[in-house]
């Protein structure tokens, strides 16, 4: 939606005048965490976004503010905001999209593992009430570590008996749009020409940037292609380095999060052959849950596509994140299933 918006004339002239929304089926969409780094912006980008009906913000503290702030726009949604538990259930109600970057973020010397016993009991309170009140929304979960986040959901579902594997997405994008950005940078290529395909997970070298298939085509040495995998891999670390204890990556995840709540609200609504990447349940490796391509549709995963061929270089990192990537899931069904 963005990339398209910002190169024409005439998105240049939507974005001043308001976007035309007569052929769009109503959609509500709900931000789980919409006060916080990650969800204020992230809120901004759905309110800007023309697919958008009702936009329901929702978070343990400060929403009011935020929405009443974003709901100035003058764009087609109409927006909510809601506070606390005993408001969630009416934030949920009839949503199409929940996107959850609620918790809390990383910090200097902060692991994404460290993050876990915070972030896991925050997911699974909020999938329970998902369960309850909008079990057939396509679920976009942002909030970290997501190695282990999607599977709590996953699992949370099942216990509900809501659980749809099509409908469940752990938002890897920002790992794409971080290599599109490194490789175009090296490649000295326009950066909104580039597709690079990134599977596997969501941290460190379980983040695997498929280079071998980005196109346009350059001739990068293997030097360059490990210190573009690298840097994609550490990425969110170089954001928390660089913010010195102020922050971690707010406004690029709140982008890539908006980009691909946009492609499943285009998949539910019927457009064509659109394919992100994304953490979901798989079978494209031995592991149950895998990033890789996804054709979104009206269902939300239309097809898991296959790895394509790959590099010796990725195939080794293939068979070196799968260890982690394993245990990293597996602590999640544990967590799930011990309370």
């Amino acid at each position: 939606m963005f990339r398209s918006i910002a190169r024409s004339a005439a998105g240049r002239h939507l974005l001043r005048r308001g976007y035309a929304t007569d052929s769009c089926p109503d959609r509500k969409v709900a931000v789980l965490g919409a006060a916080g780094g990650i969800g204020q912006p992230l809120a901004l980008l759905m309110k800007l976004n023309p697919l958008v009906s009702r936009l329901a913000l929702y978070d343990i503290a400060n929403t009011p503010g935020v929405a009443a702030d974003v709901s100035h726009i003058n764009t087609r949604s109409e927006v909510a905001g809601y506070v606390g538990e005993e408001q969630l259930g009416k934030a949920l109600e009839g949503c199409d999209v929940v996107i959850i970057p609620a918790g809390v973020p990383r910090k200097p010397g902060m692991t994404r593992d460290d993050l876990f016993n915070i972030n896991a009991g925050i997911v699974k309170g909020l999938c329970e009430a998902i369960s309850k009140y909008c079990p057939n929304a396509l679920v976009n979960m942002i909030s970290n570590p997501v190695n282990s986040t999607v599977p709590i959901a996953a699992e949370v579902f099942k216990k509900a008996g809501t659980y749809d594997e099509k409908k469940l997405f752990g938002v890897t994008t920002l790992d794409v749009v971080r290599a599109k950005t490194f490789y175009a940078g090296k490649a000295k290529v326009n950066v909104a020409d580039v597709n690079v395909p990134v599977v596997g997970g969501h941290a460190g070298i379980t983040i695997l940037p498929l280079f071998s298939q980005a196109t346009p085509k350059a001739n990068l040495g293997e030097e360059d292609i490990k210190a573009l995998t690298k840097r994609t891999q550490d990425g969110g670390t170089e954001v928390v380095e660089a913010k010195a204890g102020k922050g971690s990556a707010t406004l690029s995840m709140a982008y890539a999060g908006a980009i691909f709540a946009d492609a499943c609200l285009k998949g539910l609504n019927g457009v064509p052959d659109v394919v992100e990447c994304s953490f979901v349940q798989s079978n494209v490796t031995d592991l149950p849950f895998f990033a890789s391509k996804v054709r979104l549709g009206k269902n939300g995963v239309e097809e898991v596509l296959g790895l394509g061929p790959l590099s010796d270089y990725e195939k080794e990192g293939l068979e070196c994140l799968k260890p982690e990537l394993e245990a990293s899931i597996e602590k999640g069904i544990k967590f799930a299933n011990k309370s």
